[in-house]
């Protein structure tokens, strides 16, 4: 054989395998074809790995999905966190104003007076 008959023989045993997007012709790689091992491989074999992968799949979905949710959970359960806080220090200052015009309203008043006695005696 001759060494252009012997390359084209070797080229025609391997495949490009795009190793990203079909458009990027620069990143392939060689790997050899395998004529006779699909053939062998049995119809049930295939089904088999199917319905592993759509298995696999359908758990990866449902675990996206709970994921999703529980991080929308989150961010419900911080933004009430947040308007509790906020009410949490309104009604603060409101009992603080409360509590100095009660405060105010005491030592107006004659019946909250402190009595001297010393003073009543005499």
């Amino acid at each position: 054989m001759d060494g252009s008959s012997r390359k084209e023989k070797e080229d025609s045993n391997f495949t490009n395998i795009s190793l990203v997007d079909d458009t990027d012709h620069s990143s392939r790689i060689l790997h050899r074809k395998s004529k006779s091992f699909l053939p062998k491989m049995m119809s049930a074999d295939m089904d088999a790995v199917d319905a592993e992968n759509q298995v696999e799949l359908e758990e990866k979905t449902r675990l996206i999905n709970q994921v999703l949710e529980l991080q929308h959970t989150l961010e419900d359960l911080s933004a009430r966190v947040d308007a509790v806080k906020e009410e949490n220090l309104k009604l603060k200052s409101e009992n603080q104003v409360l509590g100095q015009y009660i405060e105010n309203l005491m030592s107006a008043s004659s019946v909250f007076q402190t009595t001297d006695t010393k003073s009543k005696r005499k």
